[in-house]
């Protein structure tokens, strides 16, 4: 009977460590994204309980259209709660929402100055179970609170809706 119970023992203890390996605590890296207030930024990730993370970013966008020239420096924050999808051993999906901060600046009037848009949020995460590595996609169509934009010159409506990311992001314990 001894044995029966070391054994199972031993055997959930194998088995909670290769699901521990399949999850992280923290997380940096970056993100590449198709949204008009950043393209490429730094990433951080971390969770605060089982499900729930903040995912924070600091990023730019250069942009040029004509005689036109600007560049956007955004730093945006999003609470991410995560759901295991059974099959696959460390892919989640995540569904949540956030705000972003942005500030342009540019050699014509119209495209300088400061930005508040918020956005939920919704993607796929994954860790790899033997390399300390964390992929993630995402969606985050943004409503613009305020833009230096929103003067309607080029069709602006004050929402984005393809806002796509991708981040790549070393994963901590």
């Amino acid at each position: 009977m001894k044995r029966v119970f070391l054994s199972g023992l031993l055997l959930c203890g194998l088995a909670s460590a290769g699901l521990a390996q399949s999850t992280y605590k923290s997380a940096i890296g970056g993100r590449l994204s198709t949204g008009y207030y950043e393209a490429i930024s730094g990433s951080y990730k971390t969770f605060v309980s089982n499900q729930g993370a903040l995912e924070f970013n600091l990023g730019f966008r250069p942009k040029s259209s004509g005689d036109v020239d600007w560049v956007t420096v955004a730093f945006s924050a999003a609470y991410q709660h995560h759901f295991d999808i059974k099959p696959v051993p460390g892919l989640r999906w995540f569904v949540g929402g956030g705000l972003t901060m942005y500030n342009s600046f540019s050699n014509y009037e119209n495209y300088r100055g400061f930005g508040l848009g918020i956005f939920p949020t919704g993607g796929i995460d994954y860790k790899f179970a033997d390399i300390p590595l964390n992929l993630t996609a995402d969606i985050r169509p943004t409503i613009a609170v305020a833009d230096p934009y929103d003067d309607n010159y080029n069709g602006y409506e004050s929402f984005n809706g393809g806002n796509f990311g991708v981040s790549v992001r070393y994963t901590f314990r």
